[in-house]
């Protein structure tokens, strides 16, 4: 059987975790307890993922000449990721995410760097690698026209599209109609809909979130799971699974790895949406973005091992 191919746009970060025990006030210096430097970026964590679950998978994007670009590369090369379409952009720095964690809590700083030199040139250049393709899985960390032209691409070349519209900004009317599955988490959709999005309110809103072009909304919802309209219109949830949460970083990222593999393997939405679930619930249970990405055999014995409403067997 072949495996599914799936081809990720997005961005490659490399996540510099600070933890101290309490944040510095301005002009203090803290000693902290612990620095790591962990692979991160949405775009190469949904690539790992997919990558670990079975899929044939390319990536598309951008690093700095510098060491943390040969780091990431490296670290997506371990995983079978195809990274010929990562261009390295000369006398630019690697994309960051400067995240400290304090008190049980985190801030974090981002700088793009490389991540914002990827250009409907790049998309261009890797055509063949989009003919290849089941499906483009495309987020919003990289500059807004390269995800539209590779979103018009793709559909011109037949292809299906999933968009995680994250993080939240303004984005075209044309886009949505390039758009298969959208997936935005509740936050997402209550920007891209201006309507409240809690309880009754959330299908009303996915319904607002379809009207404006995409086909399919498929909105996850943290603890509480998920929720999609379903071939007969009606919205329908899916539980999240009651496990031991380690690390929720990545989850999202996980989640919409396993949705676009599951539909490239031919499953209908109510399959994917599950499966994602699955996926995406084991992964939380391990540390780090791409480090706790699980593989296909890990979330088939978690399947066996929980009911599906969510609960240990």
């Amino acid at each position: 059987m072949n495996k599914p191919k799936l081809v990720v746009i997005g961005s490659l970060n490399m996540d510099i975790v600070v933890e101290t025990d309490r944040y510095p006030q301005v002009g203090e210096t803290l000693l902290g307890r612990s620095v790591r430097f962990i692979p991160g970026g949405k775009g190469a964590n949904q690539a790992v993922a997919a990558a670990r679950l079975g899929a044939e998978t390319a990536m598309i994007g951008a690093v700095g000449d510098d060491s943390f670009g040969d780091d990431l590369l490296r670290s997506l090369q371990q995983d079978g990721v195809d990274i010929s379409g990562v261009k390295r952009a000369a006398g630019s720095a690697t994309g960051i995410a400067s995240i400290y964690v304090a008190e049980g809590d985190n801030s974090i700083v981002v700088v793009p760097g490389a991540n914002y030199l990827v250009e409907p040139a790049d998309i261009d250049r890797n055509e063949a690698k989009l003919r290849e393709a089941d499906i483009v899985l495309l987020q919003l960390e990289i500059p807004i026209e390269t995800v539209v032209h590779a979103a018009k691409k793709a559909k011109q070349l037949g292809k299906t599209v999933v968009l995680n519209p994250a993080p939240a900004q303004p984005l075209p009317d044309e886009l949505f109609s390039c758009i298969d599955y959208l997936t935005p988490n509740r936050t997402e959709l209550a920007e891209y809909t201006g309507m409240n999005t809690v309880g009754i309110h959330l299908e009303a809103a996915m319904r607002r979130m379809k009207d404006m072009g995409a086909a399919h909304v498929v909105t996850t919802l943290g603890a509480d799971g998920s929720a999609f309209l379903g071939a007969d219109g009606t919205m329908r949830f899916i539980n999240s699974y009651r496990v031991p949460v380690v690390d929720t970083t990545g989850a999202g990222d996980c989640y919409n790895a396993g949705l676009a593999l599951s539909i490239a393997s031919g499953g209908s939405l109510d399959q994917a949406v599950a499966y994602a679930s699955l996926a995406s619930a084991v992964a939380v249970t391990k540390f780090g973005a791409q480090t706790g990405m699980p593989t296909a055999d890990e979330v088939q014995q978690f399947s066996r091992q929980y009911s599906a409403g969510g609960e240990q067997q």
